[in-house]
């Protein structure tokens, strides 16, 4: 799609849009599931009705992907190529069957990770090429972006750390910390390819102050009459 026919597109999505969608992004312990609870009450401060989703998953359908690209199976490795097309499998079927049609009823979603994550762990913490991931994100969900991007920025330090009291971790969240460094700096990339949409949070500070700074980004682009 050529960039004139690109931005038409994106026009006509907006348009079309009554609700909003906010996407929450960050590596592993950036604290962005924490806060969800804030944004969905600010939103729903604003007359609202809000509804929360996550990635993978979010449909029974895409929650079945989810346990495969979670699970780790120690007979047969999944490769990065798959875990690719199952994370766009998983987010074409949660765009389609859930995230446009409560847009279109103008509810505001809220989804506990989203596009950006893909760039982030697939592109640079896998190395797949990134002008296929476009491609692929052309065919699954197309022009369709959030209307604000939450990245929780967080050092891998730091976020693994944070995770290393979680008595379970999933597949991905048992990766070294030279992807999650990685990933990070592909959260950074991502936003800043997506500067209009996109707020970075500084998550490495306590919690408190990550939610001030989120009710700051909020009253931003949403600000109370």
């Amino acid at each position: 799609m050529s960039g004139t026919s690109q931005q038409q597109q994106l026009l006509a999505d907006s348009a079309c849009r009554k609700g909003v969608f906010i996407t929450l992004e960050g590596g592993e312990g950036a604290g962005k599931s924490s806060h969800l609870a804030l944004v969905r009450e600010y939103m729903e401060g604003l007359g609202y009705e809000v509804e929360c989703t996550r990635e993978p998953g979010g449909t029974k359908l895409a929650e079945q992907i989810r346990s495969i690209l979670l699970t780790k199976d120690d007979e047969e490795s999944l490769c990065s190529t798959s875990e690719l097309l199952l994370m766009y499998a998983a987010r074409a079927q949660l765009v389609n069957s859930k995230i446009k049609p409560l847009l279109e009823q103008g509810k505001v979603v809220i989804s506990d990770r989203f596009d950006l994550s893909t760039y982030a762990y697939q592109g640079f913490g896998r190395g797949i090429d990134l002008n296929s991931i476009d491609s692929l994100r052309e065919v699954a969900i197309g022009s369709f972006r959030p209307d604000l991007t939450l990245l929780f920025d967080v050092d891998g330090e730091v976020g693994m750390e944070r995770i290393r009291v979680r008595k379970a971790k999933d597949r991905i969240e048992q990766e070294s910390l030279a992807f999650f460094q990685k990933v990070r700096e592909g959260f950074l990339e991502g936003a800043k390819r997506n500067a209009d949409i996109a707020e970075i949070i500084d998550a490495n500070k306590s919690f408190d102050e990550v939610s001030n700074a989120v009710l700051a980004v909020l009253q931003k682009r949403f600000p109370r009459n």
